[in-house]
């Protein structure tokens, strides 16, 4: 199979699992709740999203300079402005694909300061990995903050109808806890028996080759000259995620009431929806609109929400991301003449 081939249907399958989750969450809802959704839709007040804009603009500005300080810890320099620009346009080069943009944004300064590529990569893991950490701390602590909330909206939608529906007992519970072990307890027999093969197998290396990599970029972070300003990068680039989403709650009636605690709540279950589905797109409103039920907000207000802050968020990259793509050349060609 081509190259082309191959991305041509991964965005075509990505595309249409967010068309998918639109469908579904679409299907439920009456005729007058999808006429509330375009009404508010209509009615929000876009200067509070236009607001949102130059707040992505400065995370990935910060995260650029993030980004820099792991490069340097290898003897490179590169220019602020070459570390911008290649962070936008991988952001950018992910709407389209999975993990392009983790190669787009390496190949853009292996081009203009002349890093090697493979060392590039090695830092993107490091950065990559260190948000994983701070999400699932933001995840967690999200969660023991929101617990008494969560408890009752998991028992009244999740438990309570699931239970009804299927019987659960406790001896089912039990059945499937002896399952999930004798899994688990057949693996590790047939990791032992065939041991030798599965070292071998070219999927083995490559996951060996990832951890290993990500061992040696977390000890990049060791050689950082100024760990304090790292970290405070890294709270940054969190702080303006969450600012980001929550200025857009002020662009409607029905969420400019709601507390930074329901901000929280929409950055880290909406961070869920781009892990699953490319860009987020249709699984981010419908996530967006359960996680407001929490606190009082229609199900058809919390998507028009939804979509207000993921087209705020991705029209940010791909505004910046286009003006990138143009100044690059333009930019390092002046550059290049002076020098």
């Amino acid at each position: 199979m081509s190259p082309k081939l191959k991305n041509t249907i991964r965005f075509t399958v990505f595309l249409g699992i967010g068309v998918f989750f639109i469908w579904i969450f679409l299907r439920s809802l009456t005729p007058e709740q999808k006429q509330e959704i375009m009404h508010s839709m209509g009615a929000a007040n876009y200067w509070w999203i236009l607001l949102a804009i130059p707040l992505g603009v400065l995370s990935h500005f910060v995260r650029a300079l993030r980004w820099k300080m792991l490069i340097e810890t290898m003897g490179y320099k590169p220019r602020n402005s070459n570390m911008f620009f290649a962070v936008i346009t991988g952001y950018f080069a992910n709407l389209a694909l999975p993990r392009l943009g983790e190669v787009s944004r390496c190949t853009v300064l292996t081009k203009y300061e002349n890093v090697p590529f493979n060392k590039l990569f090695g830092t993107v893991i490091t950065e990559r990995t260190l948000d994983m950490i701070v999400f699932i701390i933001l995840f967690f602590f999200n969660l023991a903050i929101q617990a008494e909330r969560l408890s009752g909206y998991i028992n009244e939608k999740i438990y309570v109808p699931l239970q009804a529906k299927l019987h659960l007992s406790y001896n089912l519970y039990g059945a499937l806890t002896i399952i999930v072990i004798s899994f688990v307890a057949l693996f590790g027999i047939l990791f032992l028996v065939f041991r030798k093969q599965i070292i071998a197998n070219k999927l083995y290396l490559r996951i060996k080759t990832m951890v290993l990599g990500f061992v040696e970029g977390m000890k990049s972070l060791l050689k950082v000259r100024n760990l304090w300003l790292f970290a405070f990068y890294t709270f940054s680039i969190w702080a303006l995620y969450l600012v980001m989403a929550y200025v857009v709650f002020f662009s409607m009636p029905a969420s400019s009431q709601l507390g930074i605690d329901a901000g929280l709540a929409v950055l880290v279950f909406g961070s869920v929806g781009f892990m699953v589905v490319q860009g987020g797109i249709g699984i981010y409103p419908a996530i967006v609109a359960e996680t407001l039920v929490l606190y009082g907000v229609a199900s058809a207000q919390g998507y028009a929400l939804g979509w207000l802050i993921w087209t705020s968020q991705n029209a940010t990259v791909v505004l910046v991301g286009i003006v990138s793509l143009l100044l690059l050349p333009v930019l390092n060609n002046r550059k290049n003449v002076k020098a």
